[in-house]
């Protein structure tokens, strides 16, 4: 997972994506420059700046919040959720599989909208409660104190969120929603998979064509107007309808390779090299000899690591002859490592999970072979036909 980690939360591990910061910065710039001069003149450039960063921090919350709840639904119905990615459009929660059945996909697609929701309500609340509501707005406005300010800000936004990741086009919350929905009627998965991506490309089209004809003038209901806002409505719209596009293919992929075991895809003939190996050895007689790229490491008929081309470029040239491989190669206890018997969707979320090439196949610490991502795309590329072929799913 790529990011900032920011350690765990009910043992669910955080990350952030360095385009969550630049989008933050761009919240509190556009806070502190644009609204609250217009809302506080009274306030100080220090004022202004402190309470604009606190928006920022109290946004990231709020997103954080969500997934969490996604997180703990997920949990409730035995499912293990290894972390959360946030980035520019959001976040993700990193859970081991789909649901399996239509209910527990409702319950946990459901449950971060209406928590943003709640927030919303909750912040305005208590922002009413603060401010004593009554009198001219803008006024109101003028006379709010930080805190107040805040909460008035975040309620509404909060509150735009839930119902945004309402509609129903995958992979928002709400084409989950709306997938839970086909799924308990049709009792096909991919089938439902399928309208409801559909669903999330027609609207981020028209999102992206909205976004469009903002930045040529046109005013929209509750999007307004103009270049900037424009230009972001498109960008979303773009990144739902390739997000959804990309979702189904996912599950079809996933169900193409769902019971087939990871032997009948392993490679059982891989050059392997002890950890005394010079590198200079290592990259003559192996890696220039062959199209392999990454070789295992054997301490007698143990894996001890893989050594791959990568490591070898950051040796510098010179000292090739005196560095063995074991010095450079990623020990075993930091490999992601799978079993012959596993099933093939094991090892694409293992792929998923390292972004690697090749996983070694492991019986205990013996090596039994090698599984390369570009064999399981060359059978997914012999499998293409099989495609539609409806998913039947446990009955819920």
């Amino acid at each position: 997972m790529g990011g900032l980690n920011l350690g765990k939360i009910f043992g669910v591990r955080i990350a952030a994506d360095w385009s969550l910061f630049v989008a933050l910065w761009l919240v509190a710039v556009s806070l502190a420059l644009g609204s609250f001069p217009v809302w506080h003149p009274e306030w100080g450039g220090g004022m202004r700046w402190g309470i604009a960063c606190i928006a920022a921090v109290l946004l990231f919350a709020s997103v954080l919040v969500h997934e969490l709840s996604h997180a703990l639904v997920a949990r409730r119905y035995g499912l293990e959720v290894r972390s959360i990615h946030l980035f520019v459009f959001g976040g993700v929660a990193n859970i081991e599989r789909e649901p399996e059945t239509p209910r527990a996909e409702l319950m946990m697609a459901i449950v971060g909208p209406l928590t943003s929701i709640g927030l919303g309500l909750l912040f305005l609340a208590l922002g009413g409660w603060l401010a004593r509501l009554g009198g001219d707005p803008e006024r109101l406005m003028r006379d709010l104190g930080p805190a107040a300010t805040l909460l008035f800000w975040l309620g509404p936004l909060n509150f735009f969120l839930g119902l945004f990741n309402l509609l129903p086009g995958f992979p928002l919350d709400g084409g989950r929603v709306l997938r839970a929905l086909l799924w308990q009627a049709t009792g096909d998965l991919q089938a439902a998979t399928r309208w409801a991506s559909l669903s999330g490309q027609a609207i981020g089209f028209v999102l992206v064509f909205g976004g469009l004809a903002m930045i040529f003038g046109a005013r929209l209901p509750w999007l307004g107007s103009g270049v900037v806002s424009g230009l972001w409505i498109s960008v979303i719209g773009w990144f739902l309808a390739s997000a959804a596009a990309m979702s189904y293919r996912q599950l079809v992929i996933m169900h193409l390779v769902e019971g087939v075991p990871v032997r009948r895809l392993m490679r059982r003939d891989v050059a392997v090299v002890p950890p005394d190996l010079p590198v200079a050895r290592l990259v003559d007689d192996y890696l220039m000899r062959s199209d392999q790229r990454a070789f295992p490491v054997l301490t007698g008929e143990r894996l001890a690591g893989i050594v791959c081309l990568e490591d070898v470029r950051v040796v510098d040239r010179d000292v090739w002859n005196e560095i063995e491989v074991g010095t450079i190669m990623t020990p075993l206890a930091a490999l992601e490592t799978i079993r012959a018997d596993d099933d093939l969707t094991v090892a694409m979320r293992a792929f998923s999970r390292k972004d690697v090439e090749q996983l070694p196949v492991v019986d205990g610490d013996h090596l039994v072979g090698v599984l390369r991502r570009r064999d399981i795309l060359k059978w997914l590329e012999l499998q293409a036909p099989r495609s539609e072929r409806p998913i039947q799913p446990r009955p819920a």
